[in-house]
């Protein structure tokens, strides 16, 4: 690989962590994986070794399943930050689950209050729709 100058390893650094928060948090958390994650869920409990306990749990964790990601990501565009040799791919790995996790958290947040706005729509519309009767 190219060496990047150091302002180009950091745009590739939070443009890469984007995919790799989308993914973990698709997982871990969407409709669309319901069914595997909650097998994975009820493995990871139910397991009868440690092994298997902590291999069916990563599926349910984004955090943990971000550096999973991110390992396919770094082999699949050989990122590296920093240093060019297995140290610089050891940095950007952490630092591409720290942002990852970051941005999985802000994304967090923004569906909590989504859903807090939602709720109290819906709470105001109630209201509205039927009023209680006062004495």
């Amino acid at each position: 690989m190219n060496i990047l100058t150091i302002h180009l390893q950091i745009l590739w650094l939070f443009f890469l962590a984007i995919p790799i928060a989308c993914i973990a948090w698709t997982v871990t958390h969407e409709e669309v994986f319901r069914e595997p994650r909650e097998y994975c869920l009820k493995r990871s409990i139910s397991g009868k070794t440690l092994l298997e306990r902590k291999f069916f749990y990563l599926f349910t964790c984004e955090y943990c399943f971000s550096h999973y990601v991110t390992i396919f990501f770094i082999f699949l565009t050989d990122y590296h930050l920093l240093m060019t040799d297995w140290k610089g791919y050891l940095i950007a790995g952490f630092s591409l689950v720290w942002i990852a996790n970051i941005y999985m958290s802000l994304f967090g947040l923004v569906r909590q209050d989504i859903k807090w706005e939602k709720t109290e729509i819906k709470a105001l519309e109630q209201r509205r729709d039927h009023p209680q009767k006062t004495r």
